[in-house]
């Protein structure tokens, strides 16, 4: 297997990996967080196109880059052509990013029932037209396409959908490998990838079931892709970004060497993914507080008591987490059953909430009435 760096624009890509854009997640310091592990492609989270072009304080807020984030990488989710490119005219013009990736994937209820996310691209000729408006109103920025394999089994987009992306001038295609019905059950379907490899000419990127670098590796091999999208393997665990540069720098060595931290070294992680939400906000209150949701993916497998994991789950200050992540067995060993398990959302299949008739015209190219969200994230 030969793996090359990825192309985006001016930039190469190494290693091939990119950090899946997560609501709520993927703010400017947990990405900081990531790049003092390794390198690769670090995107900020998702905000809507109309949301941007309106100046939303939240959104602005949500689109700022540490100055050492090179490429400087955006997600937007759009279902209007002239709205899209309305909004990557102002991301050029300001300079607000190096790269911009258009989210196709997203299987959220209140994204998919407004025609957006991972049920736009049934649409094929709006689908195409939102591809070719960002592409044309970047002016030679890079724009790259995130999506689902389709809506469910039924209807299926993603080789159709990936063609039309190539054709209006995308410079790559990430895929996960499940319909927006699976939501994030199962398992994802590698072939699926391997088989919008074979179709296209410009590179494509598997999503999917990513939980260790051998994952990785093992995926690149299995479709021929060209690099990984890496989402809820890295919740709780960041250092997974070391693992993989030390896998894709030597992928022929058996089992890459992991780092498996123990709990007196999650901890200072953990300390230090608090410390930089406490800047980024502004506050140790606010950035504890987001810190929170993060407690229990550090902390899975380890031998924590309850009621420690509940303290650490409401802490308000810097102060207090010293305290109770004191109080942790420093030198308990990483919890080796738990590698290779999925990590995050985990839940079942479920009927993707749809506009009336939106499945039965693929060639209607009308934009849904009300479908431009009017908040961030998605």
């Amino acid at each position: 297997m030969t793996v090359r760096p990825l192309p985006l624009g001016d930039h190469q890509v190494w290693p091939p990996v990119v950090l899946a854009p997560m609501a709520g997640i993927t703010n400017i310091a947990f990405r900081r967080l990531c790049r003092e592990y390794g390198a690769g492609l670090y995107v900020c989270e998702m905000v809507t196109t109309r949301a941007l072009v309106e100046r939303n304080p939240k959104t602005l807020r949500m689109v700022a880059f540490d100055a050492e984030e090179s490429p400087r990488s955006l997600q937007l989710y759009g279902v209007d052509p002239s709205v899209t490119a309305a909004a990557v005219r102002m991301v050029v013009e300001e300079g607000l990013a190096d790269h911009i990736d258009l989210n196709f994937g997203c299987p959220v209820p209140k994204v998919t029932r407004k025609g957006g996310g991972a049920a736009l691209p049934w649409r094929r000729r709006l689908f195409a037209r939102i591809v070719r408006a960002a592409v044309d109103a970047a002016g030679g920025l890079p724009v790259t396409v995130k999506m689902r394999k389709g809506i469910d089994d039924d209807h299926l987009t993603y080789v159709e959908a990936g063609l039309a992306a190539q054709d209006a001038g995308a410079a790559w295609v990430a895929l996960h490998g499940r319909t927006a019905a699976q939501r994030y059950s199962g398992t994802a379907d590698w072939d699926a990838i391997a088989t919008l490899k074979q179709a296209l000419d410009i590179p494509v990127l598997g999503n999917g079931d990513v939980w260790e670098a051998t994952d990785a590796l093992r995926m690149l091999d299995h479709t021929g892709a060209d690099g990984v999208v890496i989402g809820r393997g890295c919740l709780g665990r960041p250092w997974l970004f070391a693992d993989l540069a030390a896998a894709f720098d030597a992928p022929s060595r058996p089992g890459p060497a992991r780092r498996l931290p123990r709990l007196g070294e999650v901890a200072a992680t953990m300390r230090r993914h608090a410390e930089l939400l406490s800047e980024w906000l502004g506050s140790e209150l606010d950035g504890c507080t987001d810190f929170r949701k993060h407690v229990a993916w550090y902390l899975k497998g380890f031998p924590v008591g309850t009621e420690l994991r509940r303290a650490l789950a409401m802490v308000s200050s810097l102060g207090e987490l010293d305290d109770l992540l004191g109080k942790l067995d420093q030198d308990a060993p990483f919890p080796a059953e738990i590698l290779g398990r999925p990590r995050g959302r985990t839940n079942s299949p479920r009927r993707v909430a749809l506009p009336d008739g939106w499945l039965d015209s693929r060639d209607d190219e009308s934009v849904p009435a009300g479908a431009e969200l009017d908040d961030s994230g998605g």
